[in-house]
């Protein structure tokens, strides 16, 4: 999938992977209510299925997916079973602000073994030999991934009209 924007989509990957900040993702409620979550999340560049387009060798390119993990008994999971369209958005808390949008179907899946939770623990907390890490890991507590593909993906970058953070 080739993104809009000033990016191209090797810049688009590189930002996701590096974002240490948590996705923004956007539902509906059965009652078809707008609903925002902030979840902590992980891209993976070759998810998703092969249709999002070319590389540049003529291949198709998956557009990639954007990995969260939640408890099984979230309301969002109901929300993404009721209707899988969703909206998201990471983007920089701290001037120039710069990141990517977009919009795309959502998936639900068990996190078997707790490993997706386990490496969003590492990237966002350093590990899991933490507090949170210890209730979000109970035996008793069930996790699942929401996994969302994108459909169209938009990048932004305000570092040229705003200059950096020591100007």
């Amino acid at each position: 999938m080739d993104p809009t924007g000033p990016w191209d989509r090797d810049r688009v990957d590189e930002f996701l992977a590096a974002a240490s900040v948590p996705v923004r993702l956007g539902c509906r409620t059965p009652g078809d209510r707008p609903w925002i979550v902030s979840l902590w999340f992980a891209w993976d560049p070759d998810g998703g299925s092969a249709d999002g387009g070319d590389d540049g060798d003529g291949a198709a390119r998956p557009p990639g997916a954007i990995r969260c993990a939640t408890s099984a008994n979230a309301d969002l999971v109901e929300f993404v079973d009721h209707d899988d369209s969703v909206s998201f958005d990471v983007s920089t808390n701290d001037p120039p602000y710069k990141g990517v949008r977009g919009r795309g179907r959502a998936t639900v899946r068990p996190d078997d073994g707790k490993r997706l939770l386990r490496s969003l623990l590492t990237k966002y907390l350093g590990g899991t030999d933490n507090p949170t890490a210890d209730r979000l890991l109970r035996s008793e507590r069930e996790e699942v991934e929401i996994r969302v593909e994108p459909e169209r993906i938009h990048a932004w970058d305000y570092s040229e009209r705003m200059g950096t953070a020591e100007e």
